[in-house]
């Protein structure tokens, strides 16, 4: 089977939801490797977590298929946490805790990986990291969310601009939320914002959009519209991004078309976000019936 190497912080995340504080595993190595798992890729992961992260976590990841390339455990520090709340203005992130930064020295100079994917939520991975892993794989991804956040005292989370750009040339692969295209690319206009990052050598380019789905563009191949599928309840959004990308990458490395794995990347974000917690799939019929309703209402962007 092909393999998807995650390279970001796991996380312990306190959901807010309603009247219940739920505390659970987090990071978008979790929930992108599961998602991967479930549609037939080997996952792997790089990353940090402090002495605070439960060692059941580790377990479970493992009973699941996720293979540990490299998991630091520094007893010393905490774990990267967040709270997360919904609210009718949109998610509030309040940092709780970081770990250290993932660094060169953390990747294995003989990885071999069919595709590569680096997903950030705290700033922890730095240009060096980018541009070894460039080489490392046939494909390589990115997710900016923790390059273009900023802490206040109180741990809560402001975006601010991506301060080098360049960095975005070292990747085939972008996926960025709606909120992030600007300080991402100084454009908000979702067909601006992926105008640019094809002009800085990004192939594909996808901005989520929540509830209003996705834009994604392959270069020289045209940009289209994927609605979101309604789900049948919305219990938690934390992770969806990450289930989305995860999906979209499994289903490219399986070798099918752009559009097909944006719709499969969605079908599998409207199912996560109808449970809490990150999952492997277990009903896989579901989300490739969801993914030909969306292909069905997918439409193609005039562009300008």
């Amino acid at each position: 089977m092909p393999r998807l190497v995650t390279i970001g912080h796991l996380s312990i995340d306190y959901i807010d939801v309603g009247d219940t504080l739920s505390k659970m595993l987090g990071g978008p190595p979790a929930y992108v490797s599961l998602a991967a798992i479930s549609l037939g890729v080997n996952a792997s992961v790089i990353s940090k977590v402090g002495g605070n992260f439960p060692s059941e976590y580790i377990l479970w990841l493992r009973s699941q298929g996720v293979d540990f390339l490299s998991l630091e455990i520094i007893q010393s520090v905490k774990t990267t946490s967040y709270m997360l709340k919904e609210t009718e203005k949109g998610r509030v992130l309040r940092l709780l805790g970081k770990a250290p930064p993932i660094t060169a020295r953390d990747v294995p100079l003989d990885l071999d990986a069919d595709a590569i994917h680096i997903s950030p939520i705290a700033g922890e991975v730095d240009k060096e990291v980018m541009e070894i892993t460039r080489g490392l794989s046939h494909i390589h991804s990115l997710d900016p969310q923790g390059l273009v956040r900023q802490f206040n005292k109180d741990g809560l989370v402001r975006l601010v601009s991506l301060k080098d750009k360049s960095l975005l040339s070292l990747f085939d692969i972008v996926k960025v939320s709606e909120t992030e295209a600007y300080p991402l690319t100084g454009f908000s206009s979702p067909k601006m914002a992926i105008r640019e990052l094809h002009n800085l050598g990004v192939k594909i380019a996808i901005i989520t959009m929540r509830e209003k789905g996705t834009v994604i563009s392959e270069m020289n191949k045209g940009t289209y519209l994927i609605p979101a599928y309604k789900p049948k309840k919305i219990i938690d959004s934390t992770g969806a991004g990450d289930t989305y990308i995860g999906a979209f990458l499994a289903e490219y490395l399986h070798g099918r078309e752009t559009l097909w794995c944006g719709c499969v990347g969605s079908a599998a974000a409207s199912v996560s976000i109808e449970r809490i917690g990150p999952a492997v799939f277990t009903d896989l019929d579901t989300i490739y019936e969801r993914a030909q309703r969306i292909l069905e209402s997918t439409r193609r962007i005039q562009e300008t």
